[in-house]
């Protein structure tokens, strides 16, 4: 490919057709050229483009990804929740209720350029994954922004009257808006009376049809927790939070490293030994758990107590003596220590979907209000 610096030259090189040969697959690139326009209406050859390098920036710099939103119709208002890397704040798209995820790698001078480099690398793969997911039990993805400068938040929870500026390397993410909170939050409101049985299944089936669907896209989502689980107001259950999502390799040891959270996390996850989707159905496993005991998993336990356990002597949650057989014999195969034997996820759907909750079951005996005395300090003979 040659580069030419005037117009001058481009004609006097079109004058050697020996040195210069036209051809509808090439696309010439020039330089310093305030005369584009001009070049453009003189050089008629059809198939042949010229463009500037400076163009070629600019519309680099302007070209939008499909996912990318208008920052124009988004309107921040209070904040949700905190995070590690940003904040969580409650707004309106275009019309719709959103949350509005904002990270700010880097802005507090702690992050080193390589490190924030990474981080936005890992949102865009966030990013990628998430926009294409259609379920009714993954949270919907509205659209994201990579470098914000123009979005504009409020500076305190009640008004958006005062304003603030984002800083230039902040991006966003913004998913619907589902108003009944974290599944751990719901939980631990629940916590003392315990749930019916009937409302442990429902739930256990919403999560599992959500992974399910996950595994059926080869995505493993490697964070699978109460806390990445979001409620509507008919108590619909949705699965948020792809930041630690992947494609599953096709070879498991190029998906190695600790991901998720401990209590959660898979016996070969926390050895650091290669894994796939099964790490997500063991997590489902613990969650599972959680659910039907409205409870923590390890509450007495440190973290490393509970890692070198769970690896090295099979530690897992206590099942209550309550739980029909059913029940706890999927807890059992989601949580084995052989990632081989769990379950994939559809088949957990259908073993989910044979329980019959007419009769009780749960942790709420159909004859009293409050959970049973299966936790209780003192029991019974």
């Amino acid at each position: 490919m040659r580069f030419v610096t005037s117009f001058e030259s481009l004609k006097n090189l079109l004058s050697f057709p020996s040195e210069f040969t036209l051809s509808p697959d090439y696309i010439y690139i020039y330089h310093g050229f305030e005369e584009i326009s001009r070049i453009n209406r003189w050089f008629k050859v059809e198939g042949i483009r010229v463009w500037s390098r400076d163009r070629e920036k600019e519309a680099a710099h302007t070209k939008k990804e499909e996912w990318e939103i208008d920052l124009a119709k988004l309107d921040i208002r209070n904040v949700i929740a905190h995070g590690t890397y940003g904040t969580v704040y409650r707004g309106v798209y275009d019309g719709q209720d959103v949350a509005v995820k904002v990270l700010d790698w880097g802005e507090d001078g702690l992050a080193t350029a390589a490190e924030t480099a990474n981080l936005r690398t890992s949102f865009r793969q966030e990013v990628a994954v998430w926009h294409k997911l259609d379920h009714p039990n993954v949270t919907k993805f509205v659209g994201a922004s990579m470098g914000t400068s123009d979005l504009k938040i409020p500076t305190n929870n009640t008004s958006n009257a005062a304003q603030n500026s984002l800083p230039s390397r902040a991006c966003c993410v913004v998913v619907e808006y589902l108003p009944g909170g974290t599944l751990k939050k719901y939980l631990i409101r629940n916590s003392r009376k315990k749930l019916s049985f009937k409302i442990v299944v429902q739930l256990a089936l919403d999560l599992s049809r959500g992974l399910s669907y996950l595994h059926t896209k080869k995505i493993v989502h490697r964070d699978v927790k109460t806390e990445n689980m979001l409620l509507d107001l008919n108590r619909t259950l949705k699965i948020a939070d792809f930041g630690v999502a992947r494609v599953e390799a096709q070879n498991p040891r190029d998906m190695t490293g600790e991901t998720g959270t401990l209590g959660y996390m898979a016996p070969e996850v926390l050895d650091g030994k290669p894994y796939n989707r099964k790490c997500d159905v063991y997590s489902f496993g613990i969650c599972l758990w959680e659910i039907y005991c409205c409870d923590m998993p390890y509450a007495d336990l440190s973290f490393a107590e509970v890692s070198s356990a769970v690896v090295r002597q099979n530690l897992r949650p206590d099942i209550p003596k309550c739980c029909p057989s059913a029940f706890a014999s999927i807890l059992k195969k989601c949580w084995d220590a052989n990632p081989d034997k769990r379950p994939e996820m559809d088949e957990v759907v259908r073993l989910l979907e044979a329980i019959d909750t007419s009769k009780g079951g749960g942790m709420i005996p159909e004859d009293q209000a409050s959970g049973c005395l299966c936790f209780a300090k003192t029991r019974g003979p």
